[in-house]
């Protein structure tokens, strides 16, 4: 029962996730939804780390549900990068996204089954997890910007102002202000 907590937080952390990256998206554009992306993974290979570290069980538990809350909001945000990598393989990429989920899988459950101490192998996951959320700097989605920085492309800049939705600061003039 303890550990189909993992799979229940399934139910809503990954649509949770994805709408969170949706919010970050109409404040920031992609640099925001790569930022969700970002803490998502960060505090996930955080809580990786704590949980190998735990002695108590109601501790182990309560580090359970964070940790995994964090694996699917991260998986959430995952997908709402995917549409833009390249729109017109957004089905492909997914497929590959999915495929390296259960590649990841595996790949743990190996060192699950070679380490000689389980803690060696949540130390390897969560570390790992970690250089993932480094890594994170360093996408960059062609027209997008990334977390250092660039610039959206003329073409997201009007889509933005079609829809209505800004991703410039109230009050900024530029030439793509109606009001300006």
């Amino acid at each position: 029962a303890i550990a189909s907590i993992f799979g229940w937080m399934n139910l809503f952390a990954r649509g949770l996730g994805g709408f969170t990256s949706d919010i970050f998206n109409r404040n920031m554009g992609m640099r925001g939804r790569l930022i969700w992306q970002t803490v998502c993974l960060l505090i996930e290979g955080v809580m990786v780390l704590v949980f190998a570290s735990t002695n108590s069980l109601g501790l182990s538990i309560f580090i359970l549900v964070i940790f995994s809350s964090f694996v699917q909001a991260a998986e959430g945000s995952t997908y709402g990068i995917v549409p833009y990598v390249d729109p017109p393989s957004t089905g492909s990429i997914s497929g590959i996204v999915g495929a390296g989920g259960n590649t990841g899988a595996v790949c743990f459950g190996l060192g699950f089954r070679q380490l000689a101490k389980t803690k060696d192998a949540f130390n390897l996951m969560g570390f790992t997890i970690l250089g993932s959320a480094a890594l994170t700097f360093l996408i960059s989605i062609k027209g997008h910007r990334s977390i250092f920085g660039g610039e959206d492309s003329e073409a997201v800049k009007a889509a933005w102002q079609k829809s209505g939705q800004t991703i410039t600061k109230p009050g900024d003039k530029d030439e793509f202000d109606d009001s300006a």
